[in-house]
């Protein structure tokens, strides 16, 4: 139980005992009045069921203000759920994004790199041909064979 819990109900057992053990004071009839007239009824009894009345409505109001707060937690928890639902689909979304901006740059890179592959192969096959043509003129000289000028 709570400390506050324990009080109340530690609280109502002392005005219960305090009444049980002043009963006989509690119902002696003695003269009220109300302002606008007067009447015979025990003091005591009287009070004692204005205090039980004013008890139950505090705990009434208590209970539906309890009430009142938990369901206005329970709509946060609601709205709160749902707005983490939105940001997880909204994470899931950039994510797919990112991936497939990182699967077109790479494939731009790889289509880079395989023109750059036919360029060396063009530019090594050319200086093949270069160089053999340089062997070749090089061994018609030294073969002694008579060179064609080049333009």
């Amino acid at each position: 139980m709570r400390t506050r819990t324990l009080l109340v109900v530690l609280a109502a057992l002392l005005v219960a005992a305090f009444a049980a053990a002043n009963w006989s004071a509690f119902m002696a009839p003695t003269t009220l009045s109300v302002l606008i007239t007067s009447f015979e009824a025990p003091l005591g009894l009287v009070m004692l069921v204005i205090l039980i009345v004013v008890t139950v409505a505090a705990a009434l109001y208590m209970a539906l203000w309890q009430g009142a707060i938990l369901l206005e937690t329970r709509r946060h928890a609601k709205e709160l759920q749902a707005q983490r639902t939105l940001a997880e689909q909204a994470e899931a979304s950039r994510f797919t994004e990112l991936r497939a901006a990182l699967h077109d740059e790479a494939e731009r890179i790889a289509e880079r790199v395989a023109a750059g592959h036919e360029a060396l192969r063009a530019e090594i096959r050319d200086n093949a041909n270069s160089l053999a043509a340089t062997i070749a003129e090089m061994d018609d000289r030294l073969r002694g064979a008579p060179i064609v000028a080049r333009p």
